[in-house]
């Protein structure tokens, strides 16, 4: 028996299926599309999935396994088929870098034949192909160029199969429901072909149908990585992570992607969720017109990110469009926790008007609210150098278990990510970090959680068409200030509490910190002024903030302290002068009136507004607005209080100490106390 799980309006519904009879599986795409003859006698119908056992059914781990369990030699002739190509390859390349081959041409021809290998191979190969197509950081530019092709350049398969189900899925021969359809693809990628068409009412479309005999193959290739995860899992003391579960993830949005159903359900989501950000585009879904195997959606005329020469043309800034698909991905990943996990080249277009569209809604992932946070902590402890916060996150995050032993942890992250962080936020760079970071996974017991592995090919794909554009484009750099911006506005008690983290150390205020944030929260485009001071008063007069108010009207009594005490003296001093009186030794000179070499709080203070003024979004009359509140709010009045007490005690015990330094300096005036040297 074979599991069915299938999404009903958000509810799973588990079905059990027959196996099917599978003696046809080996059918080709030839014979499919070729119906018998007229003379030929009469065939019992037979079902999409006598052609592939799997057509139809949710990821199940369980049910492959006993499926191949029993067809051992199916199993050795595709490993056979996979390696014996690969290893000739890998063997060909090694004996022309030794035999001096390394020309262009050469290499030309090595990269074609690395295509070729990849497409023969299938699906899965084939999108380990797009994930190095993005990477120009890693893969030679000739290799690139061959890459590319895998993203929408594939052999087709026949048109008379994708029309065939066309009719199967949506009840109707193509022209009746579409008034003109292109008679080839206009593309072709790994899971399917698409066609250009337009409907009766006149919107021009994009049809997408699905290549046949895909989840047979596809399940082949994941049955036998499966078994290679178990066992280097098993086997490797070195590998700690879950290689299995992240093997299960991947496997679970592979067949999520092979439901157009689905996929057209993730397309509407997407356009709700951000759909309305600035230059962003999602394209119209025909909800009518789309089954498991054929999607219909609006056209889009656009063009990659990575034809620099043809954006230019149009007067279209790629790096622009990049940082808008930077500042969308952050929402995705951070904000709803709904993003895009495969966002190649041929699913990003330039549009004519300067909007990024978003294509290929089949790989889609979430993000749980716990998790969102801990990301958004770990980047900020990063950036701040707080690496036993970061060891923390890491625990949070599923990278560590909560047992761990620190101590040794903490240290180590320090050395690491101090040579990947350079001097400024500005150069934080993803890749530097994931390799300094590479580093430790297999030094102390660190495991990359499963839903950490499609965060990990978003951004990495996301960052190498960014390198493509730009190569100085630091994906990090530019997603700090929304982290910052994040930080300082998000009302979550989990968020509310890391800024207090972030800010107190041992009691003290870390202006630092706090002026780092303001700055880089300026430079996202979002930034509401009004919102984070709507959030600091809220965050300050709550029970939460009870400590924070605390430590402030200390430090206003301390300011107005030392302030008080040096105007006091300075005006005593000017009168002496004016007078002609003797000036007292420097034996009775208090310490508060002392010049502080460091900066006061006070300066501080004037920075922080220095760094609110500069915001195109700052009004004062908000903050005008909102005193009133202030002061008549019962803990302002508790801190009024505080504030007296707290300055009522200094000038006491600075009396007292006076009057005893004077009765001592009258005693033995050779001596001056040590506290006063």
């Amino acid at each position: 028996m074979i599991k069915k799980g299938k999404l009903t309006r958000g509810r799973a519904v588990t079905q059990s299926i027959q196996s099917p009879d599978t003696s046809a599986i080996t059918k080709t795409e030839s014979e499919i599309a070729h119906p018998v003859s007229e003379s030929s006698p009469p065939q019992p119908v037979r079902s999409r999935r006598d052609f592939d056992p799997f057509e139809e059914l949710d990821y199940d781990p369980a049910g492959i396994n006993a499926y191949y369990q029993s067809r051992f030699p199916s199993v050795v002739s595709r490993v056979f088929a996979v390696l014996w190509p690969m290893l000739s390859f890998a063997l060909g390349v090694w004996l022309n870098g030794r035999g001096g081959g390394t020309s262009e041409a050469n290499q030309r021809r090595q990269a074609q034949r690395l295509r070729e290998l990849l497409t023969d191979l299938g699906p899965a190969y084939i999108k380990i192909g797009q994930a190095l197509s993005t990477r120009p950081d890693l893969v030679p530019p000739v290799y690139l160029d061959e890459l590319t092709q895998l993203q929408d350049q594939l052999p087709p398969f026949a048109n008379e199969v994708a029309f065939r189900y066309i009719e199967e899925e949506l009840g109707a021969a193509p022209d009746e429901i579409y008034d003109d359809l292109s008679p080839n693809p206009v593309a072709a990628a790994s899971l399917g072909q698409v066609y250009k068409g337009r409907l009766k009412t006149g919107e021009t479309v994009a049809v997408k149908v699905q290549r046949p005999g895909l989840a047979q193959r596809i399940t082949l290739d994941l049955y036998i990585l499966r078994k290679l995860a178990r066992w280097a899992t098993d086997n490797i003391s070195q590998i700690r992570s879950d290689l299995v579960a992240i093997m299960d993830e991947f496997g679970a949005r592979i067949f999520e992607e092979m439901d157009y159903t689905h996929e057209g359900e993730n397309a509407i989501r997407f356009a709700d969720l951000y759909g309305h950000l600035p230059d962003i585009y999602v394209p119209k879904i025909y909800p009518e017109y789309t089954a498991r195997r054929v999607l219909t959606m609006e056209w889009i005329d656009g063009t990659k990110l990575t034809k620099l020469k043809e954006l230019a043309e149009q007067g279209i800034d790629a790096t622009h469009l990049i940082d808008v698909g930077v500042q969308c991905s952050l929402r995705q990943l951070l904000e709803h926790g709904f993003f895009h996990a495969d966002p190649h080249p041929g699913n990003l277009l330039a549009m004519a008007d300067g909007k990024l569209a978003y294509l290929d809604f089949g790989m889609m992932s979430e993000v749980k609210p716990y998790q969102r946070y801990g990301l958004i902590e770990a980047v900020v402890h990063m950036v701040n150098r707080d690496f036993e916060g970061l060891a923390g996150d890491y625990i949070k995050l599923e990278f560590l278990t909560p047992d761990t032993d620190l101590s040794p942890i903490i240290p180590a992250l320090a050395e690491v990510f101090n040579n990947a962080l350079g001097a400024s936020v500005a150069e934080l760079n993803f890749k530097s970090i994931t390799d300094e970071f590479s580093a430790l996974m297999y030094e102390y017991p660190f495991r990359v959680p499963a839903y950490y592995a499609l965060i990990i090919r978003s951004l990495v794909t996301l960052e190498g068409i960014a390198i493509n554009v730009d190569p100085e484009f630091k994906v990090l750099s530019k997603a700090y200030p929304y982290v910052a911006k994040r930080l300082l506005t998000d009302p979550s008690p989990e968020l509310r509490s890391s800024l207090s983290d972030l800010l107190f150390q041992d009691g003290d205020f870390r202006w630092n910190r706090l002026e780092n944030l303001l700055r880089n929260a300026s430079d996202s485009e979002d930034y509401d002024m009004e919102k984070v001071l709507d959030q600091t008063l809220e965050f300050l007069f709550s029970e939460r903030g009870d400590f924070i108010r605390d430590r402030i009207a200390d430090e206003v009594a301390k300011e107005l302290d030392y302030f008080g005490n040096n105007l006091v003296q300075t005006v005593q001093q000017n009168i002496r002068q004016q007078l002609g009186w003797q000036q007292p030794p420097a034996s009775q000179v208090t310490l508060a009136a002392q010049t502080n070499s460091d900066d006061s709080n006070f300066d501080r203070i004037l920075r922080i507004v220095d760094i609110l003024r500069q915001n195109d979004g700052f009004d004062a009359t908000v903050l005008v607005r909102q005193l009133p509140q202030v002061l008549t709010k019962r803990e302002t009045r508790d801190m009024g209080q505080r504030i007296v007490g707290n300055l009522t005690q200094r000038a006491a015990a600075r009396f007292l100490r006076d009057v005893l330094l004077a009765n001592t300096s009258a005693k033995s005036p050779e001596v001056v106390p040590a506290a006063y040297r």
